[in-house]
């Protein structure tokens, strides 16, 4: 009678051993969603320092974050139809072992082009690995609580990356510039070893093919995409000009200029957790109208400050502005954007959602620096991005309108729907960061 006892032990050991499991696997994508948000903060706090050791101008030193958007951007709409067709484990493995190598070979180049070909390398990786690893969570965890807190996990890394990004960025510079080319390969090597053990061998469902452009069209999804679009290039702008500003006008260290920035990221992070009851609360539409409005204000008070203005009353009224923008519109955007449509287009509206968001930093990018590099100090480029963000005012009009006709959104209670990118975060959508 006591031999068949052993039996629900072993259950439940099984279930353990598939729980550490879990935990592990989520640890992977987290920390790689973690190092491509690391991978935009970390280069932007080193863009002085990089410019002034090769003698090259804001216009050209933009291009390795720029550089990183597009190759982003360009891959993206790509990963799941290949993810789909060659396995997401192998396509998720090959780019962790080639953002690895990418990075070793930045770390020994001494050409521009040369390391904006690596950025754009490493923003296809990065490409290729984020959709997938969504993906994975919605095949490893189950509907309802699980996944929503997976998603939170997920979501928390990608917002946290921006911030971590910009501390290692002021630390890494104390040793040298090239290490903050160099450092992600150990990074990325632990990730790539942890994820032969853990990514799953089988996936399951049709294959995605190429999102269709005329997805486009859906009013909700539009405005989404412009809106973030704005935000994450009008955010990344915005910073593009402080770090030249600081290190270069007013001569702070690097690790000055990154704790400076802090309040542009850290509240991010500590709200995405909440932004779900803030949406059920106040409405998506409203968020994302105080999302454009805040930033702009920022904006117009930055250009209007006379320069050299101390940081309590200059930069820091600013980046906190641009930050309660993110803050409320960042997680409504992302739902908003694939609210309206029928599930079995979403995942391909995802893509496009997030191919314009970092199109939006590709894009503003290389203009600021071009009046930064060739304008009378930097209040053309500030006039560039309070115009852009006046623009980005203006989609959140459209976008309650179509809402207003659509049915209602996904659960409230999700952390934002499908997860950021590295926009600034990115993002995702910023990041914009994404």
């Amino acid at each position: 009678m006591t031999g068949p006892r052993p039996a629900p032990a072993s259950r439940s050991a099984v279930r353990e051993r598939w729980d550490a499991r879990r935990r592990i696997l989520l640890a992977v994508l987290s920390g790689n969603m973690l190092l491509d948000a690391v991978e935009v903060s970390v280069v932007l706090i080193a863009l002085p320092t990089i410019a002034d050791r090769l003698g090259l101008s804001p216009l050209a030193a933009q291009w390795l974050m720029s550089g990183f958007a597009l190759g982003f951007a360009a891959l993206l709409p790509l990963g799941p139809a290949l993810a789909g067709r060659v396995g997401r484990r192998p396509v998720y493995l090959g780019a962790m072992l080639l953002f690895g190598l990418a990075s070793v070979v930045g770390g020994l180049a001494d050409s521009l082009a040369v390391l904006v070909v690596i950025r754009l390398l490493k923003g296809a990786c990065a490409a290729l690995t984020a959709p997938a690893g969504l993906a994975i969570i919605s095949d490893i965890f189950p509907d309802g609580p699980q996944r929503r807190r997976a998603l939170a996990v997920y979501s928390f890394f990608g917002a946290g990356g921006f911030t971590s990004g910009l501390l290692l960025g002021g630390a890494l510079l104390e040793a040298g510039w090239r290490w903050v080319f160099v450092f992600p390969a150990p990074v990325a090597l632990v990730l790539f070893l942890g994820g032969m053990r853990v990514l799953p061998r089988n996936q399951g469902g049709a294959r995605p093919g190429l999102p269709r452009p005329a997805l486009l069209r859906e009013g909700s999804l539009l405005g989404s995409a412009l809106g973030a679009a704005s935000l994450n290039g009008t955010y990344q702008s915005l910073l593009l000009v402080m770090v030249f500003q600081s290190v270069g006008g007013f001569g702070w260290a690097p690790w000055c200029t990154a704790l400076a920035l802090l309040p542009a990221c850290v509240p991010l992070a500590v709200t995405i957790p909440f932004a779900g009851r803030l949406i059920a609360r106040y409405g998506g539409g409203r968020l994302i109208t105080l999302g454009a409005l805040f930033p702009l204000l920022g904006y117009g008070l930055y250009l209007a400050r006379p320069e050299g203005s101390p940081y309590v009353q200059g930069m820091l009224p600013a980046l906190l502005l641009v930050e309660a923008g993110f803050c409320c519109s960042f997680v409504a955007l992302n739902m908003r954007a694939t609210a309206s449509l029928a599930p079995a287009d979403r995942g391909a509206a995802v893509s496009l959602y997030q191919m314009c968001v970092q199109l939006g930093a590709a894009v503003l990018l290389p203009l600021v620096a071009l009046l930064l590099t060739h304008g009378d100090g930097p209040r053309p480029a500030l006039t560039l991005i309070t115009a852009a963000g006046a623009l980005g005012l203006l989609v959140p009009l459209a976008v309650r309108r179509v809402s207003a006709r659509s049915s209602p959104g996904p659960d409230p209670r999700a952390p934002g729907g499908p997860a950021p990118y590295p926009s600034r975060t990115p993002p995702q959508g910023d990041v914009p960061h994404g």
